[in-house]
C-alpha cells in the first residue's frame, strides 16, 4: 500500500511539471514580437537587384548629356527647322523658284518678294529655300557615301596592322597625292553631268581623311585589355568592330561628318563655278552665293541673305557636332 501512494504521488508531480514545462514552451514560442518570416517568403535576390538598380545604355546616357548642352541642342534645332523648310518651303511659297518676271529683276526685298528677286526676276525666298534642299542633300548623301567608306576601311587597316595596314594606307597616300577635284570633274565628264552622280563622285573622293581617323583610333584601341580579351575570348571580328570599336571611334567620327558636310557643300559651290555642279534653273547655295558676289554692289541681298543661311547651317552643325562628341564618348564619366 506504501509503495501504491508514492508511486501515485510521483506521477501526479510528473504530469504538473510537465504541465509547467508544457506553457513555458508556448509562451516562448508566442512571444510579442513578430517572428522572422520564412526564407520561401523572401523574393528572389536577382529581381531585388534588377528593381534597386536598373542599366542605362550608352545611347540614354548620350541624349542625357546631349540635352544638358544647349548650343548642341539649339544648333540641331535650327539644322531640323532649315530641313523642314528647305522640304516644303518651295511648294509653299507663292513663286516658283524659276518663275521670271524681268520687269521686277534685282528688285530690293518688298511685300511681294520678301527677299527680293535675283538678275532674271525670280523670287529669291523660294530660290534660297530650293538651294538649300539641294545642298543639304549634296552634303548628307556625299557625307555617307564617304562615311560608310572610310570607317569600313580605316576599321580594318587599323585592327590588322602589320603588312595590310602598310600596304592599304599607301594607297590612301596616292590618293591623296591626286588633285581631288580634277578626279571628281573627270568623272562628271565621262559619266554625265547627273546630280545624282555628283553625291558619289563627291563623296568617294572625301573619305581619305575620314578612313584616316578612324585607322588612328583604331590603332590606340586595339593594344586595349579589352580587346585584347575579346581576341583570346576568340569573338569574330565583325562582333569585335561593332560591339567594341565602333562605340569609341563614334565620337571623332561624328564630329569629323559634321565638319564634312560644310566642306562638301563648298566643293559643290566650287564645281557651280565650273560649270560642273548643279545646272540651271536649278540651283544651290553654293550657286546663289556666287551670282550674289557677282552683283554685290548693285544688290547686296542677293549674296547676304543665301550667305547667312549657309554660315548659320556651319556654325550650328559645329555645335551640334561637338555636343556629340561630348555625348558619345563611353569613357565619358557619368553623370
Amino acid at each position: 500500500a506504501l509503495l501504491c501512494d508514492l508511486d501515485c504521488r510521483l506521477q501526479h508531480a510528473g504530469g504538473h511539471s510537465s504541465g509547467v514545462a508544457q506553457s513555458q514552451t508556448q509562451t516562448l514560442m508566442s512571444p510579442s514580437e513578430p517572428a522572422t518570416p520564412s526564407l520561401s517568403a523572401l523574393p528572389p535576390s536577382g529581381h531585388s537587384l534588377q528593381e534597386a538598380e536598373k542599366g542605362h545604355s550608352l545611347w540614354q546616357d548620350a541624349w542625357y548629356r546631349l540635352r544638358k548642352n544647349r548650343m548642341a541642342v539649339l544648333g540641331g534645332v535650327f539644322i531640323l527647322i532649315m530641313g523642314l523648310a528647305s522640304l516644303i518651303g518651295p511648294a509653299i511659297v507663292t513663286h516658283g523658284y524659276q518663275e521670271q518676271n524681268l520687269e521686277l529683276r534685282e528688285s530690293p526685298p518688298s511685300s511681294e518678294h520678301w527677299l527680293g528677286t535675283d538678275k532674271l526676276g525670280r523670287d529669291l525666298l523660294a530660290r534660297v529655300l530650293y538651294g538649300g534642299r539641294i545642298s543639304l542633300t549634296v552634303g548628307l548623301v556625299a557625307t555617307a557615301v564617304s562615311l560608310t567608306i572610310g570607317v569600313l576601311y580605316g576599321t580594318l587597316a587599323g585592327f590588322c596592322g602589320g603588312k595590310v595596314d602598310a600596304v592599304m594606307m599607301r594607297l590612301v597616300d596616292i590618293l591623296y597625292a591626286l588633285p581631288f577635284t580634277i578626279f571628281v570633274i573627270l568623272l562628271m565628264v565621262f559619266f554625265g553631268r547627273d546630280i545624282r552622280l555628283m553625291f558619289l563622285a563627291i563623296g568617294a573622293v572625301e573619305w581619305l581623311t575620314m578612313a584616316r581617323i578612324v585607322r588612328g583610333q583604331v590603332l590606340s584601341l586595339r593594344k586595349q585589355e579589352f580587346i585584347e580579351a575579346c581576341i583570346a575570348l576568340g569573338l569574330p571580328l565583325h562582333r569585335i568592330i561593332l560591339r567594341h570599336l565602333a562605340p569609341n571611334v563614334l565620337g571623332p567620327v561624328i564630329v569629323y561628318s559634321t565638319l564634312t558636310i560644310p566642306a562638301v557643300m563648298l566643293l559643290e559651290a566650287f564645281l557651280s563655278f565650273l560649270g560642273l555642279g548643279v545646272q540651271e534653273p536649278m540651283c544651290s547655295w553654293g550657286s546663289l552665293i556666287k551670282e550674289g558676289a557677282e552683283i554685290m554692289e548693285e544688290a547686296p541681298w542677293l549674296l547676304i541673305f543665301p550667305g547667312s543661311l549657309f554660315a548659320m547651317t556651319l556654325f550650328s552643325l559645329n555645335f551640334l557636332g561637338d555636343g556629340l562628341r561630348d555625348a558619345l564618348d563611353p569613357r565619358a564619366s557619368k553623370d
